[in-house]
């Protein structure tokens, strides 16, 4: 799970850089996914290379993945009105929140899979 998390750092980091340049820098919140990008990278790493706290560190990455999907959730019902064809505010904006909520369920997803099956493990 630390990869993982350090790779979805670097994924939102992606998004937000271009959802920013592709909007022609018209909108700093186009930054948001960086900020949670940092976050996730910053737990990841911290994950690799102390294990000791790793479960705290996931679970704190887990609780990021939910915010970033409730954060999102309005984006979502607007890119379902923006593919059946009606005309929405800012489509850049629903599109890039509507990635970021999908790569941070995906995340939230592949967390809790980790968690039953360290839970469901047999001590050793």
């Amino acid at each position: 799970m630390s990869l993982l998390t350090t790779v979805v750092g670097l994924l939102l980091l992606f998004l937000g850089i271009a959802a920013y340049v592709l909007t022609d820098r018209t909108s700093v919140t186009a930054l948001i996914p960086c900020v949670f990008g940092i976050a996730y990278l910053i737990l990841g790493v911290l994950a690799l290379r102390k294990p000791g706290i790793r479960k705290h560190l996931m679970h704190g990455a887990a609780a990021l993945s939910l915010l970033g999907i409730a954060g999102n959730v309005p984006a979502i019902a607007a890119l379902s009105d923006m593919l059946s064809g009606a005309e929405v505010a800012r489509p850049a904006a629903v599109v890039a929140r509507s990635l970021m909520a999908l790569i941070c369920a995906v995340h939230l997803i592949a967390s809790v899979r980790s968690f039953l099956a360290a839970r469901l493990r047999p001590a050793q």
